[in-house]
């Protein structure tokens, strides 16, 4: 009996990140707005490169242009016991734009998005 194991890459739970940045400071705006973003990644460099994804999409700060503030991991207050959380997502298929709502139980927030 041959015993198959999987690359530990694709087991990799998700993390909920609190990631708050905002642009470069400029003589035409000295204080930018800052930006608050709650992400799921694998780790904080993928967490990082979705929130200036986003940021791009949102006004026009770019990496480059723009500084992080803080990066915090944020973890459930007590997972004691199971709960029903939904998921609210959007894709693409070949075709369309679908919106999609499941729903997962687990003891963490975490859990139930690494189940998706």
């Amino acid at each position: 009996m041959v015993k198959v194991l999987a690359d530990p890459s694709l087991q990799a739970k998700m993390h909920q990140y609190q990631i708050v940045g905002r642009a470069a400071p400029t003589p035409k705006n000295p204080v930018p707005k800052i930006y608050r973003m709650r992400l799921f990644a694998k780790n904080t460099v993928l967490a990082k490169s979705r929130f200036w994804y986003f940021m791009k999409k949102l006004n026009k700060a770019k990496k480059s242009g723009g500084e992080l503030l803080a990066v915090n991991e944020l973890f459930d207050k007590g997972p004691t016991k199971v709960k029903n959380y939904g998921i609210w997502l959007r894709y693409e298929s070949r075709t369309n734009t679908h919106n999609m709502y499941k729903e997962f139980r687990d003891v963490t927030i975490n859990g139930a998005v690494s189940q998706m």
